[in-house]
């Protein structure tokens, strides 16, 4: 099934978006509702939490008095993270419990208030964040929950900013418009984006790109591989692997194809096939077939096997090509990356031919074979650069 996280700060209209997708047909698993039922009266959640917070916070029906409880933790970082200490866990448990129940081919929508303060985002397919307005938020609480403006802004600051929870993004979806308009988002993400994901994933097929149609530089692009480096991650574990962002997208400045090529080093090919189910179940299933790159050494074998995975989210397409760590396709990786980096004029050489070429023939296969003279010779400069440099393939940049 396809696991969606759903984020935003506290008035952002978050429960709304989930309303939406609900109607739409997605499985929706809401924390807060989870975080209620767990110190429900003659639960061990509540007797922890008037354990740790004294009678104050249990009202006279003997429920948890939450006006009572908030007044203690939002003004206190030390209090709001012993809170969590005994909510979290039950939250956690059972949310993975009606997760489980739901069908095979669902879209489950996890509503987690605190998915990017918990470190939560790698553990879903796609992380969908909710964003609002300080004023507009404030607003809506005065409105709807009875706080006073000062209470409201007092919830709001206690919690992560806008800024962090939009690095955790792979759909920011603004909320200050009217409702309408959320809705229609909401439904063209349902009809593009969330079911065809859903059906990729359980077919284990791979997005791939039909034509080689070049845009302009995103300066997104970095923290795109970083999300998708951290679900990689969460699905391999790392041990002896490695992950770096290499291609096109990877060199600042380089006009591209929108396609994120991130490279996987493994011990050995054979430790690639293990893994082969585990990438597929975190959304980057195998491509079908025989994979290699042609070997840039005269004389010597004629290619350098790889396995092949691509990303099943048809809005963020991803070439994931696991290769031996050491081996000459690994490095070569590595290096034509770093050498366009370092060489303005080879990277105006490069640019000039994906353009030519992309206009001749925009088929993603022609315009692949097309480039294969200009890398055999980006190969002996780039071999020459490092060995004038020194250069040696990196330390990951992300650190893994």
């Amino acid at each position: 099934m396809l696991n969606v996280g759903l984020t935003g700060g506290i008035g952002s209209g978050k429960s709304v978006v989930a309303a939406r997708l609900a109607s739409l047909g997605a499985v929706v698993v809401d924390s807060d509702r989870i975080a209620r039922e767990v110190v429900e009266p003659g639960t061990d959640g509540l007797w922890e939490v008037v354990a740790a917070f004294g009678q104050r916070v249990r009202g006279p029906d003997g429920r948890l008095d939450r006006a009572a409880l908030g007044e203690i933790v939002f003004a206190d970082p030390a209090a709001r993270a012993r809170l969590e200490a005994i909510v979290h866990p039950r939250v956690r448990r059972r949310s993975a419990e009606l997760t489980a129940g739901a069908a095979p081919d669902a879209v489950v929508v996890n509503d987690v208030p605190l998915l990017v303060e918990v470190g939560l985002a790698p553990t879903y397919h796609l992380v969908l964040v909710v964003r609002a307005a300080e004023a507009t938020r404030i607003e809506r609480l005065v409105r709807t929950r009875g706080m006073t403006a000062e209470q409201a802004a007092q919830r709001i600051r206690a919690q992560t900013g806008d800024e962090r929870r939009a690095a955790a993004a792979d759909v920011l979806l603004e909320n200050d418009g009217d409702l309408a308009e959320l809705h229609a988002a909401l439904d063209v993400l349902w009809r593009e984006r969330l079911t065809p994901y859903e059906r990729n994933l359980r077919e284990r097929r791979a997005v791939r790109a039909g034509e080689a149609r070049l845009v302009e530089p995103d300066p997104g692009w970095p923290a795109q591989y970083r999300r998708l480096a951290a679900r990689i991650r969460h699905a391999v574990g790392m041990g002896e692997l490695r992950l770096d962002h290499v291609g096109s997208t990877a060199v600042p400045g380089l006009p591209a194809k929108d396609v994120i090529d991130v490279q996987l080093g493994v011990p050995s090919l054979a430790g690639a096939d293990a893994l082969a189910d585990r990438l597929a179940d975190a959304g980057f299933p195998r491509c079908p077939g025989q994979w290699w790159d042609n070997a840039r050494h005269p004389g010597g074998i004629a290619r350098w096997d790889k396995r092949l995975h691509g990303g099943a989210d048809p809005g963020r397409l991803v070439n994931l090509h696991v290769r031996e760590i050491g081996s000459p396709g690994w490095r070569y990786a590595l290096l034509m990356r770093d050498h366009l980096r370092a060489d303005p004029g080879r990277r105006a050489d490069y640019l000039a031919l994906k353009r030519r070429l992309a206009a001749a023939d925009p088929d993603i296969d022609a315009y692949a074979e097309a480039k294969e003279p200009w890398f055999d010779l980006e190969h002996r400069y780039a071999e020459e650069w490092a060995a004038a440099t020194g250069w040696q393939p990196p330390p990951p940049e992300d650190g893994t």
